[in-house]
């Protein structure tokens, strides 16, 4: 696309708009295309790129400017703004350079002030990190200079028109029918299942995934940092999200202070989309007080990497004692599940593990799948699948209490 001819157009709305009463979107429209129909001889412009330009244009005024046609693309799951003038994408897992560009990088900041105060955010010099959403659900993280060193920096993760569910998961391989079924099965026996992985891994997809397996004459309550889960079959649901304090250091609600409310509000179970910090005890503390079934999320390479971070969190809120930690741990989660971003860019279960207790002053974990990897196809695809070890579920008693052999 012209860029040259793109700013013309853009300053002579802008210019319009200046000296003119308030224009509806639809006057906006029709007053944008007739400047491009004007320019269509002169500049040679296809149909094509009339419409693209007279789109292009538009959202720079009613939408989010260059990101609104990367928003409405659905093979795109990932947007990486590194400055107003360098942008990259993710499609099918792949990254790559877009050609689209901010005007300036006041237009950039424009752009991320919008989006931050539709949902009630604040993000400035003062406090220039901070995480929001998009109206559609896609997770937005930004980092305003001083800090981002580049210019404003903004990261958006987008989610599905319609969420995924578990036989989408199992058609795309990441999961086998036989796990899914004995997960079903846990969710409703109600065991506390604590879902970790790496970046990009999929972890609140899966998350979203099994909530959706809780009945659905439960209470449930959700707390994440932006509201991201799409729990759609539970009626007596409640959302709950963190907020930021405002420019006087006032007014943050975190997600301990979330957890520690939703105990009041007679919660069946809790999901707590990630835990980072401090926040790792009360999680804790909630599944070992009456609330089976809960779920959550947290960020490590392994299994094992994440009952040691989870050790490392609890420690930063609260100076118990290593043994102490460890047994609420093991007493709180019953299941491990792991999820990893293998090497071809899919997107697996990788292990699937109990909780059996503290032994010896550590945590025993044992495998109950893990993924075997055969090989790869002619494109590269790595071939295998969720496998059983020689290790059975040793807790069964809450399945037996839910009426399953």
């Amino acid at each position: 696309m012209n860029h040259e001819l793109t700013k013309d157009l853009i300053d002579q709305v802008r210019e319009m708009l200046n000296t003119s009463s308030e224009m509806s979107d639809h006057e906006l429209k029709r007053y944008i295309e007739s400047l491009v129909f004007q320019q269509a001889s002169k500049q040679g412009l296809t149909a094509n790129k009339m419409k693209m330009l007279i789109e292009r244009v538009y959202n720079a005024f009613r939408g989010l400017d260059v990101l609104q046609p990367l928003i409405d693309d659905k093979a795109v799951t990932e947007i990486m703004i590194n400055s107003h003038q360098d942008i990259f994408l993710e499609k099918n897992g792949e990254i790559s350079r877009s050609d689209m560009k901010f005007e300036s990088s006041e237009r950039l900041e424009d752009i991320i002030q919008m989006i931050v105060g539709k949902v009630n955010r604040t993000v400035n010099a003062s406090s220039p990190i901070v995480d929001a959403r998009l109206e559609d659900g896609s997770r937005v993280n930004i980092v305003l200079p001083p800090i981002a060193l580049k210019g404003p920096t903004l990261t958006i993760r987008k989610f599905p028109e319609k969420p995924l569910t578990i036989e989408d998961l199992i058609a795309k391989g990441s999961i086998t029918e036989q796990v899914a079924d004995f997960l079903k099965r846990l969710i409703e026996a109600r065991y506390n299942i604590f879902i970790s992985g790496g970046t990009g891994s999929g972890k609140t997809t899966f998350l979203n995934v099994l909530s959706n397996f809780i009945p659905e004459d439960e209470r449930i309550i959700t707390i994440e940092d932006s509201a991201e889960l799409q729990i759609n079959k539970i009626p007596n649901l409640v959302s709950l999200e963190t907020r930021n304090a405002n420019t006087e250091g006032k007014g943050e609600i975190s997600i301990r202070d979330l957890i520690k409310s939703s105990l009041r509000m007679r919660p069946d179970r809790v999901v707590v989309g990630e835990v980072r910090g401090m926040e790792a005890l009360d999680m804790l503390q909630a599944m070992n007080t009456g609330h089976d079934g809960s779920l959550s999320t947290g960020h490590a390479n392994s299994t094992i990497d994440m009952i040691s971070r989870l050790e490392t969190m609890v420690l930063s809120g609260a100076d118990l004692p290593i043994p102490v930690i460890r047994k609420q741990i093991s007493s709180a989660i019953d299941i491990m599940i792991h999820l990893s971003r293998l090497r071809d860019h899919s997107r697996k279960v990788v292990a699937i593990s109990e909780v059996i207790g503290v032994e010896a002053g550590e945590i025993v974990i044992k495998p109950l799948y893990q993924f075997v990897e055969k090989g790869e196809d002619e494109q590269g695809k790595i071939i295998g699948s969720l496998e059983p070890t020689e290790h059975s579920l040793k807790n069964t008693t809450k399945l037996e209490l839910a009426g399953f052999k």
